[in-house]
């Protein structure tokens, strides 16, 4: 069984006609039986009420992108991602309609959690195989839930989320507690457990502006993932193991490593490592828009990252009040000013980030239930182009993002060989 992995599809523009890259790519794609991208963009016309939240842009295309991203091959889609609420229920909903009139296979959200959480499959002649997708990057009224026998259940994402404690000296411990003190920063805590509305907290522990706080002999964060979350994707797992040749997780993570964007988080590595502890085959991430590492775990791949395989966030047509709020312009203001504005005239953000700009397609080739070779294929984004041509993928003759993945994969103790342009796992 052969299969293909991208990482996000923020697709806005619709994809020119006889577009001579993509069809050498939708060429390449044919040869594999199960082409997955990560969908990171409602697709609808206005149908839902813009959040006051979004994932940085408020992500909305014309749902003709799909038609696209299926001229491409794409039979496999994630959409759990911190953009998949941006216009709330409505463009949930519309979105959802719009896949599921293409046939397309998507799983991560759904109208409950269970819908967001459960396998969703893909018949091939070779194999059948799986998808369950998460995010853990969303804001907290984007979870899925359930119903009850008097209460309908709410449209969201399946959510990966984590606990966080930082450790601190008992110096800076005794700083904070004073500074809580003097300001009242965390009066409303303080009251509620005076109240019996939350729990006294341990002598060495300390809920300073919303995060725990925990004395040690050095400063360090520790993330793990919720074992809630956890106990769900185990038993998607299980379920899928049994239904599937092959079970693939896609996990959409915005989180790094203190300030590195080139490292998972900490609970994100273990999240991945127990996913495949409990019987899948293949963890998929995406999310910073850039690559990150691979690890060989059990035999079993982890991507922490494919980067983009599509990236027009700077193309997105229609953009709610909130946006030119956020960067101080008028109501007379267009999405080019906002772009202007947000961009500082293109000197930051990600498009003057060149490592957003290159990305891999990842091949992947199954014999039984074991991956035998991994094929990375470098691509480019247009980097140099202007922002409204930026974000199309074309297969790179430039080894750069190979070297760069080489080297961000060997710290797990992965060997990628670079040859003839294309990066090598042979397993």
């Amino acid at each position: 069984m052969k299969m293909i992995a991208t990482g996000d599809s923020f697709i806005a523009r619709r994809l020119p006609a006889e577009n001579k890259n993509a069809i050498e790519l939708k060429r390449l794609f044919e040869q594999s039986d199960v082409r997955f991208t990560n969908l990171e963009i409602t697709t609808h016309h206005c149908e839902g009420y813009p959040s006051p939240f979004s994932g940085g842009t408020w992500a909305m295309a014309d749902p003709g992108v799909l038609d696209d991203l299926q001229f491409y091959g794409f039979n496999l889609y994630n959409w759990a991602t911190n953009h998949t609420m941006d216009y709330l229920y409505g463009g949930l909903l519309a979105t959802e309609r719009e896949l599921n009139k293409r046939g397309l296979i998507h799983a991560g959200t759904g109208q409950t959690l269970t819908a967001a959480s459960e396998p969703r499959y893909i018949e091939t002649n070779k194999a059948r195989v799986s998808l369950i997708g998460a995010t853990s990057t969303f804001q907290s009224n984007w979870i899925a839930a359930d119903g009850t026998p008097y209460v309908q259940g709410r449209p969201g994402v399946n959510p990966l989320r984590y606990k966080e404690i930082n450790y601190v000296t008992k110096h800076q411990f005794q700083t904070l507690k004073s500074i809580s003190e003097q300001t009242h920063l965390d009066a409303d805590e303080e009251l509620n457990r005076k109240e019996g509305f939350s729990t006294e907290q341990k002598e060495d522990e300390f809920s300073f502006a919303g995060k725990q706080f925990k004395v040690a002999d050095r400063t360090y964060q520790k993330r793990v993932p919720l074992a809630e979350d956890m106990d769900r994707l185990v038993r998607s797992i299980k379920t899928a193991n049994r239904q599937s040749d092959y079970v693939v997780v896609s996990l959409h993570s915005h989180e790094m490593n203190e300030v590195d964007k080139n490292q998972p988080a900490d609970f994100f590595q273990e999240a991945a490592r127990r996913c495949i502890d409990e019987g899948a085959h293949c963890i998929i991430g995406h999310g910073p828009h850039v690559v990150r590492g691979v690890e060989i775990y059990q035999g079993k791949p982890i991507f922490y990252s494919l980067g983009n395989f599509i990236f027009q966030n700077d193309s997105v047509e229609h953009l709610p009040r909130d946006f030119f709020t956020k960067y101080g312009l008028d109501p007379e203001a267009s999405v080019a000013d906002g772009y202007d504005a947000r961009s500082d005239n293109g000197k930051k953000g990600l498009g003057v980030n060149p490592f957003v700009w290159e990305s891999v397609i990842v091949q992947l080739d199954w014999e039984d239930e074991k991956v035998t070779k991994i094929t990375f294929l470098p691509i480019e984004l247009g980097f140099d182009q202007p922002r409204y041509k930026k974000g199309w993928p074309v297969l790179s003759e430039d080894n750069t993002v190979l070297e760069r993945l080489q080297t961000l994969s060997k710290q797990f103790g992965t060997e990628i060989t670079i040859e003839d342009n294309k990066g090598y796992i042979i397993l």
